[in-house]
């Protein structure tokens, strides 16, 4: 099928923002399957993650979903999953992330009641997607609840003496011991005082609280809850809200997850993914432009950030 290149058009505060995402579309393949057969809306993500929509949900949602988990597995944004270990794994279990209208919709309740398999760690509903915010904490839960399935799925089971969940059994496991002020099967009420990761949810049981850290861990790295507002947010589960703070205070799951053998991503997605191996004929309806450079706002040369406003500028004097 032909590439279908979709152009999204938002408006943040500050100017015109656009996300291109180079994936199509397409019907659902597995109508055969009882649990996913309810889904309309497909896509394939570099043939080891997939999205599964309901009618409801936009086009834009969808393809911001799928442009995050490539960003996510493909970090570098050339086209080839990083760690193909991961790739192997994920395309093994059948990853995907399906996203639902609202919770116990019908089709939720037939996927839940039909699914059997181990490819499913977490879900979107269709108020938590917010293309204009990729990731942002309260507004976009994209990001994490993809990562948190790639996590799941794939680094926990590929990697088990980094990224093990049982007590006692993983660099992580003792990350995160220490970034709870100790080894906790449940609750504690209170937290030691020394402790930077203090999530009080009695549902999330250890591995459950391990998923949670990576992903803060993660994120904070990443640069994407860096700003005042989501640090006094979080304030109450995670203190470390950015990578100068995460390294000098989890010293262990900093360098944990910056280790190069386990290719992590250390970009955040920002929803745009059109990897650099496509043709710049791909990129716009007239071939005959050619795209010069990226800027921010200021007119600044720059590379892809967190919610950053960006101009592209081609050749022919337009800009978008």
């Amino acid at each position: 099928m032909k590439k279908l290149i979709i152009l999204l058009l938002t408006l943040p505060v500050f100017g015109i923002a656009q996300n291109t995402v180079c994936f199509t579309i397409d019907s659902n393949p597995d109508t055969n399957d009882t649990a996913l057969a309810p889904f309309t809306k497909y896509v394939d993500v570099l043939g080891c993650f997939s999205i599964y929509a309901e009618s409801t949900i936009s086009d834009e949602k969808v393809l911001h979903a799928a442009a995050v988990a490539a960003e996510l597995l493909d970090n570098n944004e050339d086209g080839i999953v990083d760690d193909s270990a991961i790739e192997t794994q994920l395309a093994g279990e059948n990853a995907l992330m399906p996203i639902f209208s609202a919770e116990n919709s019908s089709v939720e309740n037939t996927f839940f009641n039909n699914y059997d398999g181990d490819g499913v760690s977490a879900v979107l509903y269709e108020d938590e997607v917010d293309p204009t915010q990729p990731g942002h904490w309260g507004d976009d839960a994209t990001v994490e609840e993809i990562m948190h399935t790639i996590n799941h799925v794939g680094h926990t089971n590929i990697y088990p003496a980094a990224f093990s969940m049982q007590p006692n059994s993983s660099l992580m496991s003792a990350a995160m011991d220490a970034a709870r002020g100790g080894q906790f099967a449940t609750v504690p009420y209170p937290y030691p005082d020394s402790a930077w990761y203090h999530y009080d949810d009695q549902t999330c049981d250890y591995e459950c609280m391990m998923i949670e850290y990576m992903y803060w861990a993660l994120v904070s790295n990443m640069g994407i809850l860096d700003d005042a507002q989501t640090a006094e947010g979080i304030a109450n589960e995670w203190e470390p809200y950015n990578a100068s703070l995460l390294q000098s205070m989890d010293v262990l799951m900093h360098a944990l997850i910056t280790d190069p053998q386990y290719k992590l991503p250390l970009s955040p997605p920002d929803g745009n993914y059109c990897p650099s191996t496509a043709s710049v004929s791909d990129l716009t309806t007239n071939s005959t432009r050619t795209l010069l450079k990226i800027t921010d706002i200021l007119g600044r040369e720059t590379k892809k950030t967190a919610r950053q406003t960006l101009f592209y500028i081609y050749d022919d004097g337009t800009v978008e």
